[in-house]
């Protein structure tokens, strides 16, 4: 406590020197008040006011961006007359992708890591660090975006954006790894709950998908910073902004089976969701193409579909609250199937096509070049598909179908499936709607749709990559500090080595006169040829009659295994296991050995790791 007391005190005065040097160019007054705080104050105080801090930050972040989109929005859409929305939707989805391109090109260097994956590899490898860029970049590109009609959701970025600022924010105090962490997941949690008004859900999306892996015990800065951020949403954001839902139908126990076929629909859309994005993903990432003309493709591509569909412009989610107050012909009447007869069939064939097509207008949204999230297109989806479902039921004769109900559990369900985070999307709907009665029913239709999802592929597709790699963290524990550690820094670069041409009386001087338990066999080349041990080695020691002109190549034995520097620590210690062995040698792709890996080492690393991560 005194040592840690005391670098606190240290950290105290090289800022006050700096703030007396520099004066207010280098170093702010709030700053010096915090730094004063952060010495009088015990450690889950300072914690708790960095959460309120870190949360009103974020979640100021997030209603700016909030009201900046929703601002362009109400001007394309309800400013102007139908014939001109043809223009906008023909210009708009295209400059927004085509503008982020030139954006990050231009003010941010090429740098375009987006996404709730970036977070999870800062977390995993780069000890909870967030560029400072990213704290007003992700709402810059995504403003863009979104703004002029990209096909996908705010959340994601703002998510990035609260992270940004929560890590930052402890990197200024030199709070640790842990405390960086929590404030980064504060942060997240504060923009999620800004976002949606729903200060639960922002505290589930934060250990569901950011917390990962990560024992935390201390979550008071998590559900301060949600709160604050849900009090800012609520105080600065105007009614039609907040995704809010008012109507629906009481809960009946009768309605289950609708609620079940619900949650194997919206599973199944949620497949074909994310299949649809890998493989737009990889075609635009197979085109020969500049980044520039990669944009142009995708914003031409998206500019189709908008004015072909124009729910499939922006976010969606006031297609969303349509569906709910029962207002469906004002959907199709921005639409060319206004001028066709407006039936039952006509509506739904609509809809299916909308559905079928947002898997293309997302993706072609975020990998051609815009920035976006899947949070609002699978919420989009899910509620479409739900009055879609809804609509069908009716038509086949069913009577008293729980419309409104099943287009806010379609939300949840699709959410489930397209992020595997059931319980943010089930408290998300239940906070958005007030409809704390419909939990069974959200639970019903979140749960088989996640297990659906977790059938086709246990973890996320977009994140399933970076999991393989051992970049992020997963619900493994082990695998997560195994993934920690580096292959490089247990490879004995000092292990002995003999010339396969040596005699035996050579490597009795080198057992004589060295230190090691095991050693190379190479050539002139330092090709590995073979491996001796001690063991190998012992009953010649004492043998009178061996020959002395015998070489070690006659008594030397092949490795059981090889190992490369590619390898994980993880394939290392199954390499170990399935050798039986306690020393393997490491090469080269042109066999150059270049030392040996211990298998205690690695164990003994990883017990300090344990002991590190459980402190």
């Amino acid at each position: 406590m005194k040592i840690h007391n005391k670098k606190k005190y240290l950290s105290f005065l090289k800022f006050k020197r700096d703030f007396q040097k520099y004066g207010l160019e280098k170093a702010r007054s709030y700053e010096l008040i915090l730094h004063w705080l952060n010495n009088r104050l015990s450690r889950n105080q300072f914690l708790v006011l960095s959460g309120i801090l870190v949360g009103c930050t974020a979640g100021l972040a997030g209603v700016i961006l909030k009201t900046l989109v929703h601002n362009i929005h109400y001007f394309i859409t309800n400013k102007v007359h139908f014939e001109y929305q043809i223009l906008f939707y023909i210009v708009f989805p295209f400059l927004g992708i085509v503008l982020t391109t030139m954006i990050v090109l231009t003010l941010f260097k090429g740098q375009d890591r987006k996404g709730i994956g970036a977070i999870l590899y800062e977390i995993a490898q780069n000890s909870s660090i967030v560029a400072s860029v990213k704290m007003y970049s992700q709402v810059i590109q995504s403003a863009v975006t979104v703004g002029l009609g990209g096909s996908a959701g705010l959340e994601s970025p703002i998510a990035v954006t609260g992270a940004a600022i929560g890590s930052n924010y402890a990197q200024t105090y030199r709070l640790s790894y842990k405390e960086r962490t929590l404030l980064l997941a504060a942060g997240a949690t504060a923009g999620i709950a800004s976002a949606f008004n729903a200060p639960i859900a922002g505290i589930m999306f934060a250990f569901e998908i950011l917390l990962t892996g990560v024992v935390f015990t201390d979550f008071i800065p998590l559900v301060v910073a949600a709160v604050c951020g849900s009090l800012l949403s609520r105080i600065l954001l105007q009614e039609d902004v907040l995704f809010r839902f008012y109507t629906r139908d009481p809960f009946n126990y009768k309605n289950v089976p609708y609620y079940l076929i619900l949650g194997i629909v919206t599973g199944l859309y949620a497949r074909y969701f994310v299949i649809i994005s890998q493989k737009v993903e990889h075609f635009i990432k197979g085109l020969q193409l500049s980044r520039m003309r990669k944009a142009m493709f995708g914003g031409a591509v998206l500019s189709l579909l908008c004015v072909l569909f124009p729910p499939l412009f922006g976010e969606g989610y006031e297609t969303v609250k349509a569906f709910t107050n029962g207002n469906t012909y004002s959907i199709i009447e921005n639409s060319f199937f206004r001028y066709f007869e407006i039936g039952d069939w006509t509506i739904i064939i609509f809809l299916i096509l909308v559905l079928l097509l947002k898997a293309f207008a997302t993706s072609f949204t975020i990998f051609s070049g815009g920035n976006g999230g899947n949070f609002a297109p699978s919420l989009f989806a899910g509620g479409t598909l739900g009055y879609l479902f809804a609509l069908v039921c009716q038509h086949l004769g069913f009577t008293d179908v729980p419309v409104t109900n099943l287009v806010l559990v379609g939300m949840a369900g699709a959410m489930s499936g397209v992020l595997y985070a059931p319980l943010t999307a089930i408290f998300l709907i239940a906070e958005s709607s007030f409809g704390y009665d419909l939990f069974i029913p959200l639970m019903i239709v979140s749960i088989i749709s996640y297990l659906i999802a977790k059938w086709f592929s246990p973890i996320s597709p977009e994140l399933k990559s970076l999991a393989d790699e051992g970049k992020i963290f997963t619900n493994k524990h082990d695998k997560n500090l195994l993934f920690a550690l580096r292959t490089e820094d247990f490879i004995d670069k000092y292990s002995q080595t003999i010339n396969e041409n040596a005699s035996v009386t050579e490597l009795f001087e080198m057992v004589k006169n060295g230190n090691k338990n095991i050693f190379a066999v190479v050539d002139e080349n330092r090709k590995l040829k073979g491996v001796l041990t001690l063991d190998d080695i012992r009953p010649y020691l004492f043998n009178k009659e061996i020959e002395t002109s015998q070489t070690v190549t006659q008594i030397m034995k092949a490795p059981p295994a090889v190992l490369h520097r590619e390898n994980k620590p993880l394939d290392i210690l199954q390499t170990f296991d399935d050798t039986g062995v306690w020393n393997l040698p490491v090469v080269s792709e042109n066999n150059d050995f270049i030392g040996f890996i211990s298998k205690s080492s690695i164990l003994m690393s990883y017990r300090q790791l344990l002991k590190e991560y459980s402190d």
